[in-house]
């Protein structure tokens, strides 16, 4: 376009180049910067459509071939050139209100001579939103912005460079109308090679074809008692076991009076505990998986914000659990037994290592614990971007990792037999593999690259081969130690450019917002469950019960999701569902409510199932959840296979409501409106009012929720 002193003759001259203004690309120049010699600056953006008459453009002929200059080949001795109007005067040639001559130059003097090539503003406003011209505007104006790529960029870029996913707010640019999908396709092929290896359950054998559907359990058992099932008791025994996923019907509803946090059996199926926020750990007797016994309650005495994990040893005489500080509990599980725990300081080096002392003890937290397979040690993760591991019996750490830059939210051993192999998941997004016998220069084994946001739990499959973690970016991913990348090139790399620090607590995550890590090296990838509001768990599925068929998580809408490995849904126990609206409404309970800015929700039931438990030898789930009024309380359920049934004869009746000592309490059933605190739940509000333990106010406290 012309400036608006031009005519309408002298637009069809050769323009003079000092008439009009002129953006020339500096290619000497720091970041690459265009030099704006007007300061123009005011042409909108609009995006290329596959319907535009302008593709034809950027169609390469054999005649125009050698003059096409590739903005991804760089601009060096281009100068591009056009004028502007205010759009009161036309072209000659141009009724349909194109105004916009842009020539083309090469500095030369024979290219010199060369006619002008006229183009219309959509033209130039589609050459530069090419790869190439992209990267040099997102450039512009600041050395420290980041590059922008998407997918069709990433396809076609051969340069090796690595691009971040930043813009001027850190946040990723969202994907085209209309551009590919980026999430890994369902089912996936490596999950499905992994079920066909016999590694991950058993496959059928035999398939009613006139039904086109997998024979029912009644069906199995009568083959396997006639003798029809090909010899294959064994193999049928399998089948049987990994298809009794629970239902979401709930056996037996436990309800506390503040949220809980974590829940497992032990590895035996004898035991089970829960850890809640009002800083105390339950403990039942699960030797009959369908009927529990309360067993002991321990207290963490100077607990912050909640406990935040609870490991058993191998023995299961000895449970280790933490809160946000640097120390650990240690109590018996002997009932008999009801003193106090033993303190374990994470920070105590025992004089190998510097010891910031703050109110008595070190000031950071603990997110994550583990007891080794020989009951001998414990591994943590903590908030200071390290890894500790505590020696029970010298009383003191005797190892700190500082190998993350941000916390540690997950750690665990990778083989029950051996000590040697740590995994340790972080903030970073990074999930590091630890070999202890040969950490000479302090650095990782190998790394697992793929989340694109914070980690929030990692579990080993205890074979010293597989690992599952679970992402912020709403992922679930299978890891395999031989795939690991190398730490040479992983140093090489910046995890930070492909993050934009999602804040999982109070934020909703968009697909749209979602770009694949160009380095990810994981097998399988599992979507569908939401990793919102606090730091939720995934785990493999026991081989006892289940034939480690599954892999399953909790998930912030109220459900447990349990995947095939080749990523399809294969079950759903739906929390929320089951325990909706099974206490009383109590006004007292909004206090404590998750979401206190927003006052609908603080009136809404809501379950985030924070952990899940699947019982080692009976096709059970006991699943931990924030649950109640504004997800004020919380409860565990327990869910049992029922082959679809919504109640049965036995005693006692499903779902029924028992508070955390398993003991009847009819204040659960009153359904009474309880307004003004005059009519039901007094009972409850008593209790809330004598177990309220008021959180610390630190820092650190609002970082693993």
């Amino acid at each position: 376009m012309s400036s608006p002193g031009d005519t309408e003759t002298g637009r069809t001259e050769s323009p003079d180049p000092a008439s009009h203004a002129t953006n020339i690309y500096d290619t000497e120049g720091a970041e690459g910067d265009w030099i704006d010699e007007e300061g123009d600056d005011d042409m909108d953006f609009e995006p290329t459509t596959e319907g535009s008459e302008d593709i034809e453009f950027f169609e390469a002929t054999e005649d125009d071939e050698g003059d096409f200059h590739d903005a991804e080949d760089g601009l060096s001795g281009v100068e591009i050139e056009f004028s502007m109007d205010d759009g009161d005067s036309g072209t000659q040639d141009d009724d349909a209100g194109n105004e916009t001559e842009t020539s083309a130059t090469p500095r030369s003097p024979a290219a010199a001579t060369r006619a002008p090539i006229q183009v219309s503003r959509n033209q130039i406003l589609q050459l530069l939103g090419h790869a190439g011209l992209r990267r040099i505007f997102a450039n512009h104006g600041s050395a420290a912005l980041r590059a922008v790529t998407t997918a069709d960029d990433e396809e076609d870029d051969d340069d090796g460079l690595e691009r971040g996913y930043g813009g001027l707010m850190g946040r990723r640019r969202r994907r085209r109308k209309g551009s590919r999908a980026k999430f890994p396709t369902i089912p996936s092929e490596e999950g499905q090679k992994l079920m066909d290896s016999g590694t991950f359950g058993s496959n059928e054998y035999y398939r009613d074809i006139l039904k086109k559907r997998k024979p029912r359990l009644a069906r199995r058992l009568m083959s396997r008692e006639l003798g029809t099932d090909n010899g294959q008791s064994n193999r049928a025994n399998e089948l049987m076991s990994q298809g009794l996923i629970p239902s979401s019907k709930a056996d037996t509803i436990i309800h506390y009076n503040s949220r809980c946090y974590s829940g497992q059996f032990s590895d035996d199926g004898n035991f089970f505990f829960s850890c809640a926020q009002d800083f105390k750990v339950r403990m039942y007797d699960t030797s009959n998986p369908y009927e529990w016994k309360y067993y002991k309650t321990v207290v963490y005495p100077y607990g912050q914000w909640t406990i935040t994990d609870a490991s058993l040893s191998p023995d299961n005489k000895y449970l280790a659990y933490s809160s946000i500080r640097s120390i650990v509990c240690l109590a018996p599980t002997d009932p008999g037994e009801s003193g106090e725990p033993w303190l374990l300081d994470f920070s105590d080096m025992g004089g190998r290592g510097r010891r910031q002392v703050y109110g008595g003890y070190s000031h950071f937290g603990i997110w994550s614990i583990r007891f080794s397979g020989d009951g001998r040690e414990i591994v943590a993760g903590t908030s200071d971007h390290s890894v500790y591991v505590y020696d029970i019996e010298s009383r003191q750490s005797i190892l700190k990792i500082p190998g993350h830059s941000d916390d540690v939210n997950a750690v665990c051993f990778g083989d029950a037999s051996s000590p040697h192999i740590l995994y340790s998941g972080s903030d970073d997004t990074l999930i590091k593999v630890w070999d202890r016998r040969s950490m000479g220069d302090s650095r990782e084994a190998g790394v697992f690259m793929g989340h694109t946001e914070g980690l929030t739990y990692v579990d080993s499959k205890g074979d010293g081969r597989y690992v599952l973690s679970n992402g912020k970016d709403q992922m679930m991913k299978l890891w395999d130690l031989r795939k690991m990348m190398p730490t040479e090139k992983a140093s090489e790399l910046d995890p930070s450019r492909f993050t934009t620090g999602f804040d999982y607590r109070f934020m909703t995550y968009s697909e749209d917002d979602y770009h694949p890590h160009p380095h990810d090296c994981s097998l399988v990838t599992f979507r569908g469950h939401s990793v919102l509001k606090t730091l939720i768990r995934c785990h493999f599925s026991p081989p006892g019960s289940t034939n480690s068929r599954y892999v399953y998580s909790g998930s912030e809408d109220g459900s447990v999701y349990i995947y095939n490995m080749d990523a399809t849904l294969a079950g759903k126990v739906d929390v929320n569902e089951a325990t909706h609206h099974s206490r009383p409404r109590d006004p007292d309970l909004y206090t404590a409510a998750y979401e206190m800015d927003d006052r609908r929700a603080r009136g809404e039931w809501k379950t985030c199932v924070r952990d899940a438990s699947w019982h080692p030898n009976a096709p059970v789930i006991a699943a931990t959840s924030w649950n109640g009024w504004g997800m004020s309380t919380g409860t565990c359920t327990i869910h049992s296979w029922n082959d679809g049934a919504e109640d049965d004869e036995a005693e006692p009746r499903m779902g029924t409501r028992v508070d955390q000592r398993l003991e009847y309490d009819k204040n659960l059933y009153d359904r009474s409106p309880a307004r003004n605190g005059r009519t039901g739940g007094s009972y409850l509000r008593s209790r809330l009012r004598s177990n309220r333990v008021a959180a610390a106010d630190d820092e650190d406290d609002e970082e693993g929720w």
